[in-house]
């Protein structure tokens, strides 16, 4: 406690965090207020299969593009350890590289989504016009991977080099277009799923090229060049492309739990289905919201293992994980409190409505639980350990399936319960990682090979 104590009289340490958590908070708030937009203007549409379908097909893109989410946390890491080593060369190594990153692995996924996206659907074995409108809205939304994945680079590179308003700049741009013209194309102009569809590909195109040109503003404040023939050897990758292969791993495997969620309910009826994406667009909010403080651990952390500072490590996680705890207390008394309001703002159809109010109270314990594994998540990406993240999670998820397995006959109750004791599993399987890393002081230890 007497270390907590002198972290929290720390105050440079709060103005660091917040710097950094501030806009990354509003930034990430971005991301589930798309999702709000499209429940919100498809859910006023007269069928729930409209609702349903923008629910599975933007659960099938994010199962896609999260799956390479590794271009935003895998070089965040990087970057920040250069930044503090102060290693202008470095970091625009790290930048390429996760540009070229980002645009080969938009095309390899493109090329496999049509033939994916078959087979997901007949394991949800959905009505015909469900199962056409998701094909569409699926279809459609490829065309913005690549603005999507090129974006992960670029602000996990800015997040690395301590900008957040770099960050916070695309993705509010990017929130605003989507919204300006989601409202206009479905509502204005009756354009329907496509139009929300639409509207995001051009949103997330606006959104890369902005971050293009913040990050070669950034590189103005950190001299060096860009040595080109250590791009052609696979020593200068080999770092990069082993964090990236386990957060990779990782990432799919935390897709894999929403998209097994997205199944089970469409089995449950499209009523059940569509009831679930509202509350899960509760999970979106909350989680986005806690990763602003995760983001400025990574940044800070990375930071601080660049130049060794082990003091400044310390203050950052004390004072970090307060202020998560904090916040998570207060998503979830908003849940208790005001759910009834944030389900009704999302739809007008009172089956979707009544189903999940029924699920509420799975949603107000989900802040207090998952709070945890983001703020760990952000010291093992700062650390670039991740190895430790990648093996956290597949435990997690190995013991969670048969849990889940029986508590199936509950329905969509068990559904729910199952998720919650992931999400718990997988904060005491990261918990146990940070603890034998600290017993054994190997945070320092060669952090950058940490994931081989």
């Amino acid at each position: 406690m007497n270390a907590l104590r002198d972290a929290w009289r720390h105050s440079p340490t709060h103005k660091r965090v917040w710097a950094l958590a501030l806009p990354m908070i509003l930034s990430n708030l971005s991301v589930p207020l798309v999702a709000l937009v499209d429940t919100a203007v498809i859910g006023r549409l007269p069928h729930a299969h409209q609702l349903a379908a923008v629910a599975v097909g933007g659960s099938l893109y994010t199962l896609l593009a999260w799956s390479v989410g590794f271009l935003r946390m895998g070089t965040t890491g990087f970057s920040a350890q250069a930044a503090g080593r102060k290693d202008g060369g470095a970091l625009r190594q790290v930048l390429l590289q996760g540009l070229l990153l980002g645009v080969g692995l938009a095309l390899i996924l493109s090329a496999l989504a049509v033939p994916l996206t078959n087979v997901a659907l007949g394991l949800m074995n959905p009505s015909p016009e469900l199962n056409d409108l998701t094909s569409s809205f699926l279809h459609i939304r490829l065309f913005g991977l690549p603005a999507t994945l090129t974006t992960y680079a670029l602000v996990g590179w800015l997040l690395g080099t301590q900008n957040a308003r770099g960050p916070l700049a695309i993705l509010l741009t990017t929130t605003v277009l989507n919204v300006a013209l989601e409202v206009w194309f479905v509502l204005g102009l009756n354009w329907g799923v496509a139009g929300a569809a639409w509207a995001s590909v051009i949103a997330e195109w606006s959104g890369a090229l902005l971050g293009l040109y913040l990050a070669q503003r950034t590189l103005g404040r950190y001299p060096g060049h860009l040595d080109w023939p250590a791009l052609k050897r696979w020593f200068n990758w080999r770092p990069l492309l082993a964090v990236n292969r386990d957060i990779f791993i990782r990432s799919l495997a935390l897709q894999s739990v929403f998209f097994l969620i997205t199944v089970q309910g469409t089995r449950l009826g499209e009523a059940t289905v569509a009831a679930n994406a509202l509350l899960l667009n509760g999970l979106m909010l909350t989680a986005y919201a806690l990763d602003g403080l995760a983001h400025a651990l990574e940044a800070l952390c990375g930071h601080a293992l660049g130049s060794q500072d082990r003091q400044g490590l310390r203050r950052t996680l004390w004072v970090s994980g307060a202020w998560a705890l904090l916040a998570s207390a207060l998503f979830a008394l908003f849940f208790v409190l005001g759910g009834h309001w944030f389900v009704q703002l999302q739809t007008t159809m009172p089956e979707v409505r009544a189903i999940a109010f029924t699920y509420l109270p799975y949603l107000a314990a989900l802040p207090l639980i998952a709070v945890w594994s983001y703020l760990l998540d952000g010291l093992f990406i700062g650390a670039t350990r991740a190895r430790e993240m990648r093996n956290a999670m597949l435990l997690a998820l190995g013991l969670s399936l048969p849990l889940a397995w029986a508590l199936k006959g509950l329905g969509n109750h068990g559904l729910w319960l199952a998720f919650l004791s992931f999400m718990a599993l997988r904060s005491l399987c990261l918990g146990a990682y940070a603890y034998h890393l600290t017993r054994t002081d190997r945070w320092f230890s060669q952090p950058l090979k940490s994931a081989d």
